[in-house]
């Protein structure tokens, strides 16, 4: 039963069910039943009514939103590999054409480094793939099993810290948005960063609150690049508007190491500065 069909039936079957009950009393019953008895029984049968088919509706309003919310994050899952396909292919087209390129002047060693660069996106791009926040272990898992495998793949050292979360902090649609800003920002790490090592920290407060802060040893991000021309580019505009999507704050800027600090900050209205 949709909204609409369950609107109008809420409005219809009280008025209905009184009206008929008072059609069968003044009908039918008015010589066994005075008016007080009447009254009474009324009331009584409404108030039974009422309950059971306060109880159906509820239930199948929490049955509606349960499958819009299970159809979210499907949708969710379903566009986030979309982009990597898209992502994978387009990464795959430049590199051949510039492999291809190569080949033909002759320049072996660079055309090795083509190819290189290849294995190392092919193989970041299937346990990115595969490790989608979908089913099975809790985020947290998920995420220190990712980090484990980057950092085998690129060779950079990973630390993290992560809390124990709240039950439920997220649902698997928010899961996809925090996954996609951490494989953007350690994508970054491996493209741009020169870094040896980087730290991740999840924290959680007791009003459900939370932070994610990822920073790296590396040469640190230039004043220029987060001009708005240079944003997507280097995926920062993507990670904001992933931001959005959770109702945090991303800010990014110059760590006190020298590094690159990325912090995501739950609050309304997530914003890049």
């Amino acid at each position: 039963m949709t909204y609409t069909q369950l609107r109008w039936f809420s409005v219809l079957t009280p008025a209905l069910l009184v009206g008929y009950m008072e059609y069968l009393r003044h009908q039918y019953l008015l010589p066994f039943l005075s008016m007080e008895q009447g009254n009474v029984l009324i009331t009584f049968l409404v108030l039974v009514l009422s309950f059971f088919y306060a109880t159906w509706v509820f239930r199948t309003i929490r049955r509606i939103n349960n499958r819009l919310v299970e159809e979210q994050a499907r949708r969710a899952v379903y566009e986030e590999r979309e982009r990597m396909a898209r992502e994978l292919h387009d990464g795959i087209a430049q590199t051949l054409f510039f492999l291809n390129v190569k080949l033909k002047q002759g320049k072996v060693e660079e055309a090795r480094s083509a190819v290189a660069a290849i294995d190392n996106h092919v193989r970041q791009a299937i346990f990115n793939l595969r490790d989608l926040p979908e089913e099975g272990d809790t985020l947290t898992c998920r995420l220190e099993k990712w980090l484990g495998q980057w950092s085998a793949l690129t060779g950079i050292e990973v630390q993290h810290e992560f809390q124990k979360p709240p039950e439920q902090l997220f649902d698997t649609a928010q899961e996809v948005q925090i996954f996609g800003i951490v494989q953007e920002a350690f994508n970054n790490i491996r493209k741009h960063a020169q870094a040896t090592t980087a730290q991740v920290r999840f924290a959680w407060q007791a009003d459900r609150s939370w932070q994610l802060v990822i920073e790296d040893n590396g040469r640190g991000i230039e004043e220029a690049i987060l001009q708005r021309a240079d944003l997507q580019k280097y995926g920062l505009r993507m990670m904001a508007e992933r931001a959005e999507k959770l109702h945090a704050d991303f800010t990014i800027r110059q760590s006190s190491g020298g590094g690159t600090e990325l912090t995501l900050t739950a609050r309304p209205g997530g914003t890049i500065r």
